[in-house]
């Protein structure tokens, strides 16, 4: 499982930045969102996956091998990465559109010159 997922990651990694590379903005705003989503599925697997196995101790249990839990550090990360991720894809949209009001344009290629602005 943890190959396939591993696989995914890097699969979502190439894509995005495959679309990072393009002319459009569309195609930028997906790349970037692809990333980011690519980088929430690497620190999952940087966590270890574990399955049917709480990050949580219970009180009552003298010995726990918690070799065999989650690590709720990596879950953490990714929580705050998600609302970083969000922020900065709202940051790129509003961006673009105020690019693309100022210029007229789409293609990022046409954007050489900052004297019409």
């Amino acid at each position: 499982m943890e190959l396939m997922i591993s696989i995914l990651t890097g699969f979502l990694f190439a894509t995005g930045l495959y679309l990072l590379l393009h002319k459009s903005f569309m195609k930028l705003i997906a790349g970037v969102i692809l990333f980011g989503n690519a980088c929430n599925m690497f620190l999952l697997i940087a966590g270890g996956l574990t399955r049917n196995h709480p990050a949580f101790v219970s009180k009552s249990a003298d010995a726990v091998a918690v070799d065999s839990m989650a690590d709720p550090v990596p879950q953490a990360f990714i929580l705050t990465a998600i609302v970083i991720g969000l922020g900065v894809q709202a940051f790129v949209i509003v961006l673009l559109k105020r690019i693309y009001q100022t210029s007229r344009t789409n293609n990022l290629d046409e954007l050489t010159s900052t004297d019409r602005v």
